[in-house]
């Protein structure tokens, strides 16, 4: 909470020319004592540019303040033209009524002020020159711009804080908890997905035959062990297969229909089951 509050500030001779002091009457309200002064300052923004052509008008120290609402004038002269480019003169630009304690601004008033002539044809066909004394401000004082900054007065106890409040219990969040756990294990799991998808048909039947082909080359012995257990080899059945196809077309050419339809069902009892194995090319 401020110990000052800025009641209202009025502009007293506006308009008027460029080269009168300005006038400000200035109502404020002080809460507690106060050890030190305070310091009003008024500065003249010269440019839209660059700052090196603002000019602290006047200043002036108000104290000691007593407890309650109190009012004072201030005044402050003109800026110097000399400090000013020509193509500055004319145009809208700022001032800025301050207030500080002990160095410290804890409020600022900033108003537009619009320089013209005071003649409509100097407005419309512009000197080469700026003619000061045909110059008329006009301060914008219905739309003032106030901010207020938090300061620390007389004692510690006023003083803003600098630093966010520590947070302790931050320090006791377990792993699991912290910020951005569930998002890692929602990516986790959806990568686990679509692993675990696979295709019907040949994606499942190759991902099962290089799992076979890899452990075999891990263990060559239990490769031959089931071998003999009666695991198919694909080449013998697809030969066998072959031989018999043969054996049963050249029958059906010689028109022993009957012998084949037992050569068949005899070859077909004696023949090993083939297995549907899918084999990557």
């Amino acid at each position: 909470m401020s110990v000052v509050s800025l009641l209202g500030v009025k502009v007293l001779n506006n308009p008027a020319k460029f080269t009168d002091k300005y006038e400000f009457e200035i109502t404020f309200e002080c809460l507690e004592a106060l050890e030190k002064d305070l310091e009003w300052k008024l500065t003249y923004v010269g440019s839209a540019t660059s700052d090196q052509y603002d000019q602290e008008l006047d200043s002036l120290l108000v104290g000691p303040v007593p407890v309650g609402v109190n009012k004072f004038l201030f005044e402050a002269d003109a800026p110097k033209t000399t400090r000013i480019p020509d193509a500055d003169v004319l145009g809208v630009t700022v001032i800025l009524l301050t207030c500080a304690y002990d160095g410290r601004e804890f409020v600022r008033v900033g108003y537009y002020v619009n320089n013209e002539y005071d003649s409509e044809e100097l407005n419309t066909d512009l000197p080469a020159k700026p003619i000061i004394e045909r110059v008329r401000r006009n301060v914008l004082a219905e739309k003032p711009r106030v901010t207020r900054f938090a300061i620390k007065w007389d004692s510690e106890a006023s003083a803003p804080p600098e630093f966010p409040p520590e947070q302790p219990e931050a320090d006791l969040v377990a792993d699991g908890d912290e910020y951005g756990a569930e998002e890692a294990e929602e990516e986790a799991a959806a990568e686990a997905a679509e692993k675990a998808e696979l295709q019907p048909g040949e994606d499942a039947e190759m991902a099962g035959v290089e799992q076979e082909n890899g452990n075999a080359e891990e263990n060559g012995q239990e490769e031959e062990e089931m071998s003999e257990d009666g695991s198919v080899d694909i080449e013998g059945e697809s030969e066998d297969e072959l031989d018999e196809e043969e054996e049963a077309e050249a029958e059906t050419e010689a028109g022993e229909d009957d012998a084949m339809e037992v050569d068949d069902a005899e070859k077909q009892t004696d023949a090993p089951a083939a297995k549907p194995v899918t084999v990557s090319s």
